[in-house]
Protein backbone atom coordinates (compact mmCIF):
# COMPACT_ATOMS: atom_id res chain seq x y z
CA UNK A 1 0.00 0.00 0.00
CA UNK A 2 1.63 3.56 -1.23
CA UNK A 3 2.23 5.93 2.01
CA UNK A 4 3.18 8.87 -0.53
CA UNK A 5 5.98 11.16 -0.09
CA UNK A 6 7.44 11.88 3.05
CA UNK A 7 7.86 15.52 4.00
CA UNK A 8 10.80 17.18 3.27
CA UNK A 9 10.69 18.94 6.20
CA UNK A 10 10.62 18.92 10.50
CA UNK A 11 7.05 19.57 11.39
CA UNK A 12 7.92 20.04 15.03
CA UNK A 13 10.57 22.68 14.26
CA UNK A 14 8.24 24.25 11.33
CA UNK A 15 5.37 24.62 14.28
CA UNK A 16 7.63 26.29 17.04
CA UNK A 17 9.04 28.96 13.95
CA UNK A 18 5.03 29.07 13.22
CA UNK A 19 4.04 30.19 16.98
CA UNK A 20 6.84 33.12 17.00
CA UNK A 21 5.43 34.48 14.41
CA UNK A 22 2.12 34.26 15.78
CA UNK A 23 3.79 35.60 19.01
CA UNK A 24 5.29 38.41 17.18
CA UNK A 25 2.45 39.88 14.79
CA UNK A 26 -0.68 38.27 16.23
CA UNK A 27 -3.30 35.87 14.74
CA UNK A 28 -4.52 38.39 11.61
CA UNK A 29 -1.20 40.21 11.62
CA UNK A 30 0.80 37.25 11.01
CA UNK A 31 0.33 36.96 6.86
CA UNK A 32 0.65 33.39 5.42
CA UNK A 33 3.55 34.71 3.36
CA UNK A 34 5.13 35.29 7.14
CA UNK A 35 4.11 32.20 7.99
CA UNK A 36 5.67 29.98 5.24
CA UNK A 37 8.50 32.33 5.10
CA UNK A 38 9.33 31.79 8.65
CA UNK A 39 8.71 28.23 8.32
CA UNK A 40 10.41 27.22 5.19
CA UNK A 41 7.65 25.67 3.61
CA UNK A 42 5.14 26.71 0.49
CA UNK A 43 1.87 26.73 0.95
CA UNK A 44 0.62 23.34 -0.31
CA UNK A 45 3.14 21.58 2.21
CA UNK A 46 1.65 24.07 5.06
CA UNK A 47 -2.16 23.34 4.24
CA UNK A 48 -1.22 19.55 3.71
CA UNK A 49 1.16 19.07 7.10
CA UNK A 50 -1.17 21.27 9.50
CA UNK A 51 -4.32 22.57 7.55
CA UNK A 52 -5.63 26.28 7.20
CA UNK A 53 -4.17 29.11 8.97
CA UNK A 54 -6.84 29.28 12.04
CA UNK A 55 -6.48 25.01 12.25
CA UNK A 56 -2.50 25.76 12.47
CA UNK A 57 -2.99 28.33 15.00
CA UNK A 58 -4.75 25.95 16.95
CA UNK A 59 -1.88 23.55 17.27
CA UNK A 60 0.64 26.55 17.99
CA UNK A 61 -1.87 27.37 20.96
CA UNK A 62 -1.39 23.52 21.94
CA UNK A 63 2.23 23.73 21.85
CA UNK A 64 2.51 27.29 23.24
CA UNK A 65 0.53 25.51 26.49
CA UNK A 66 2.26 22.83 26.67
CA UNK A 67 5.45 24.43 27.61
CA UNK A 68 6.42 25.00 30.98
CA UNK A 69 5.26 27.27 33.11
CA UNK A 70 2.35 28.79 30.70
CA UNK A 71 -0.74 27.60 33.04
CA UNK A 72 -1.02 30.15 36.24
CA UNK A 73 -1.92 26.98 38.61
CA UNK A 74 1.29 25.87 37.99
CA UNK A 75 2.89 28.57 40.24
CA UNK A 76 0.09 28.12 42.58
CA UNK A 77 0.96 25.60 44.69
CA UNK A 78 3.09 27.60 47.46
CA UNK A 79 1.71 27.61 51.74
CA UNK A 80 0.28 31.20 51.30
CA UNK A 81 -2.00 32.90 48.86
CA UNK A 82 0.02 36.07 48.64
CA UNK A 83 3.51 33.21 48.28
CA UNK A 84 1.46 31.91 45.05
CA UNK A 85 0.31 35.31 43.74
CA UNK A 86 3.81 37.06 43.75
CA UNK A 87 4.92 33.54 42.35
CA UNK A 88 2.76 33.83 39.77
CA UNK A 89 3.48 37.43 38.92
CA UNK A 90 7.06 37.44 39.21
CA UNK A 91 7.38 34.03 36.90
CA UNK A 92 4.82 36.34 34.29
CA UNK A 93 7.60 39.30 34.26
CA UNK A 94 10.48 36.42 33.46
CA UNK A 95 8.09 34.99 30.75
CA UNK A 96 7.09 37.91 29.12
CA UNK A 97 10.59 39.97 29.26
CA UNK A 98 12.76 36.22 28.08
CA UNK A 99 15.07 37.03 25.69
CA UNK A 100 14.92 33.79 24.09
CA UNK A 101 11.51 33.88 23.02
CA UNK A 102 8.85 37.46 21.49
CA UNK A 103 8.18 39.57 24.30
CA UNK A 104 4.87 39.51 26.35
CA UNK A 105 1.89 36.40 26.20
CA UNK A 106 0.49 34.78 23.06
CA UNK A 107 -2.77 33.98 24.71
CA UNK A 108 -2.67 38.01 25.36
CA UNK A 109 -1.23 38.97 23.04
CA UNK A 110 -2.25 36.48 20.05
CA UNK A 111 -6.07 38.06 19.08
CA UNK A 112 -6.05 41.76 20.96
CA UNK A 113 -7.18 43.16 17.81
CA UNK A 114 -9.22 40.97 15.11
CA UNK A 115 -11.73 41.34 12.45
CA UNK A 116 -14.64 39.14 12.40
CA UNK A 117 -13.13 36.80 10.66
CA UNK A 118 -11.14 35.87 14.13
CA UNK A 119 -14.19 36.11 16.28
CA UNK A 120 -13.43 32.03 16.99
CA UNK A 121 -9.63 32.63 17.88
CA UNK A 122 -10.59 35.39 20.38
CA UNK A 123 -13.01 33.37 21.86
CA UNK A 124 -10.37 30.59 22.33
CA UNK A 125 -8.16 32.76 23.88
CA UNK A 126 -10.31 34.31 26.07
CA UNK A 127 -11.55 31.17 27.27
CA UNK A 128 -8.05 30.20 28.01
CA UNK A 129 -7.06 33.32 29.85
CA UNK A 130 -10.42 32.72 32.14
CA UNK A 131 -8.93 28.99 32.99
CA UNK A 132 -6.31 31.10 34.61
CA UNK A 133 -8.56 33.35 36.43
CA UNK A 134 -10.30 30.46 37.50
CA UNK A 135 -7.15 28.43 38.79
CA UNK A 136 -6.49 31.77 40.90
CA UNK A 137 -10.13 32.37 42.05
CA UNK A 138 -9.90 28.74 43.54
CA UNK A 139 -6.40 29.44 45.08
CA UNK A 140 -7.94 32.53 46.59
CA UNK A 141 -10.92 30.91 47.86
CA UNK A 142 -8.83 28.13 49.77
CA UNK A 143 -7.08 30.92 51.37
CA UNK A 144 -10.28 32.28 52.55
CA UNK A 145 -11.37 29.04 53.62
CA UNK A 146 -7.95 28.11 55.69
CA UNK A 147 -7.77 31.53 57.29
CA UNK A 148 -5.12 32.66 54.94
CA UNK A 149 -7.09 35.47 54.01
CA UNK A 150 -9.23 37.73 56.16
CA UNK A 151 -13.17 36.43 55.46
CA UNK A 152 -14.30 39.19 54.28
CA UNK A 153 -12.26 38.87 51.13
CA UNK A 154 -13.77 38.59 47.91
CA UNK A 155 -11.81 35.61 46.12
CA UNK A 156 -13.69 36.36 42.69
CA UNK A 157 -12.57 40.55 42.72
CA UNK A 158 -8.63 39.76 43.61
CA UNK A 159 -8.36 36.79 41.19
CA UNK A 160 -9.76 39.31 38.57
CA UNK A 161 -7.77 41.86 39.81
CA UNK A 162 -4.26 39.31 40.05
CA UNK A 163 -4.63 38.56 35.91
CA UNK A 164 -5.52 42.06 35.21
CA UNK A 165 -2.24 43.07 36.19
CA UNK A 166 -0.28 39.39 35.24
CA UNK A 167 -2.07 40.33 31.63
CA UNK A 168 -0.97 44.22 31.52
CA UNK A 169 2.23 42.96 32.36
CA UNK A 170 2.28 40.74 29.14
CA UNK A 171 1.40 44.16 27.18
CA UNK A 172 3.78 46.42 28.94
CA UNK A 173 6.57 43.55 27.87
CA UNK A 174 5.87 44.60 24.02
CA UNK A 175 5.99 48.38 24.66
CA UNK A 176 9.48 47.75 25.52
CA UNK A 177 8.88 47.62 29.22
CA UNK A 178 11.88 46.00 30.86
CA UNK A 179 12.09 43.16 33.39
CA UNK A 180 13.01 45.65 36.53
CA UNK A 181 10.54 48.23 35.51
CA UNK A 182 7.76 45.20 35.97
CA UNK A 183 8.94 43.98 38.94
CA UNK A 184 8.31 47.01 40.80
CA UNK A 185 4.59 47.02 39.31
CA UNK A 186 4.61 43.65 41.16
CA UNK A 187 5.73 45.08 43.81
CA UNK A 188 3.23 48.14 44.21
CA UNK A 189 0.50 45.46 43.28
CA UNK A 190 1.34 43.16 46.27
CA UNK A 191 1.84 46.44 48.76
CA UNK A 192 -2.45 46.35 49.27
CA UNK A 193 -2.35 42.50 49.67
CA UNK A 194 -5.12 41.35 52.14
CA UNK A 195 -3.87 40.67 55.97
CA UNK A 196 -5.39 40.50 59.09
CA UNK A 197 -5.58 44.52 59.29
CA UNK A 198 -6.14 44.91 56.22
CA UNK A 199 -8.76 43.30 54.86
CA UNK A 200 -8.43 44.80 51.28
CA UNK A 201 -10.86 43.75 48.69
CA UNK A 202 -14.44 42.76 50.33
CA UNK A 203 -18.29 42.36 49.53
CA UNK A 204 -20.40 44.71 50.75
CA UNK A 205 -23.69 42.39 51.72
CA UNK A 206 -26.21 45.46 52.33
CA UNK A 207 -25.19 46.90 48.73
CA UNK A 208 -24.47 43.65 47.14
CA UNK A 209 -21.12 45.61 45.25
CA UNK A 210 -17.58 45.22 45.21
CA UNK A 211 -15.63 47.80 47.72
CA UNK A 212 -12.36 48.25 48.71
CA UNK A 213 -11.66 49.45 52.24
CA UNK A 214 -8.58 49.53 54.64
CA UNK A 215 -9.48 48.54 58.04
CA UNK A 216 -7.84 50.08 61.11
CA UNK A 217 -5.49 48.05 62.82
CA UNK A 218 -6.46 46.54 66.38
Amino acid sequence: MATGRPRGFDTDVALERALHVFWRKGYEGASLADLTKEMGINAPSMYAAFGDKQTLFYKVLERYASEPGVEASRYLDLPTARAAVENLLRSTVERATDPATPPGCLLVHGALVTGRTGQAVRDELAARRNGDYVSVRQRLERAVEEGDLPAGTDPAVLARYVITVSDGIAVAAVDGATPDELNQVVDVALQGWPTKGRSGVTRNSRKGKTTQRTAKRA
